[in-house]
């Protein structure tokens, strides 16, 4: 059987089916990060991520911001958990005819972003590829009273989201902000039910969120804000490579969020019994039910 047929989330489903954790781990595969036993206090977060030329960038885009966004991926699923990143190791894959100063430039971006969120790079590994390829480990670390994952959207929670949508084709994916500043003011402020973050589409993500909360969820695509770049709703909708954080919370905690009057964040629908699927309110007050298209691997 081809990997094509059972695509790429029946491949992970397969994987989880095969994968045994021990006590250690709280939450193991099927979460933006692995939830490990620590200390008293605190969970540890472990994820990985790996960019891919021709897949994640391109060979003429600047290094620096290819080595950058290298690490703000794994920065932000670490965010999608509530948490904090502190330690990372890379792995690059090279092309034999890569220059030197490519490689510097990359590692500046990578050290740029590690220094703003005080990130150590503590180690990894070089191979030879045929593309450039750099894949990125890191551990993060989560209070227990502030641990998010996927699995906690209840009905009749109002489902928001950080910053603007669409035009990552646009070179947004290079220079993207990981909403750490933003997870840490949510998860230390309010109770949050369940949070992503969005890498593979707005529709996409938040099918993840229901699956995970065996819930359904009703979105108005007049409430989603656009960014600038975007080229259209739909591009907002399923394009992905946004990498804002799409989360949930109980309509008394949004009348709070919301009396703060905070920047940079929106209320685009409510989640709602299982039974209704994923809904999506046109402008026009039409409704279509969405089975969370997006961009897949395979």
């Amino acid at each position: 059987m081809l990997i094509g047929k059972i695509g790429e989330f029946g491949l992970i489903e397969r994987i989880k089916k095969m994968v045994r954790t021990d006590p250690s781990v709280i939450r193991g595969p099927g979460d933006d990060c692995a939830v490990l036993r620590f200390n008293r206090n605190s969970y540890q977060l472990f994820t990985c991520d790996m960019i891919a030329e021709g897949i994640d960038f391109v060979r003429n885009e600047n290094p620096l911001l290819i080595g950058r966004k290298a690490i703000a991926v794994s920065i932000s699923d670490i965010a999608a958990c509530g948490g904090i990143p502190r330690y990372c190791v890379v792995t690059i894959g090279l092309p034999k005819n890569s220059r030197v100063e490519t490689v510097d430039k990359m590692l500046k971006g990578m050290l740029d972003i590690c220094r703003i969120y005080r990130v150590n790079i503590v180690g990894g590994d070089l191979s030879r590829l045929n593309r450039l390829t750099i894949d990125v480990s890191m551990l993060g670390v989560v209070e227990k009273r502030n641990l998010v994952l996927r699995s906690g959207a209840k009905e009749g929670d109002i489902i928001c989201v950080t910053g603007r949508l669409g035009g990552s084709i646009a070179g947004k994916h290079l220079r993207f902000i990981p909403r750490v500043k933003e997870a840490r003011f949510l998860v230390e402020n309010f109770k949050i039910h369940a949070m992503i973050d969005i890498s593979d589409g707005l529709i996409q993500d938040l099918s993840h969120i229901l699956k995970a909360s065996k819930t359904g969820a009703v979105v108005y695509e007049e409430l989603i804000p656009l960014a600038p770049q975007s080229a259209s709703r739909q591009e907002a909708l399923y394009a992905g490579e946004d990498f804002e954080l799409l989360f949930t919370l109980s309509k008394q905690e949004a009348r709070r969020l919301l009396s703060k009057k905070p920047s940079g964040f929106s209320i685009i629908g409510q989640i709602v019994d299982k039974r209704f699927g994923l809904q999506l309110v046109g402008r026009d007050g039409s409704r279509r039910i969405e089975n969370g298209r997006g961009y897949r691997h395979f």
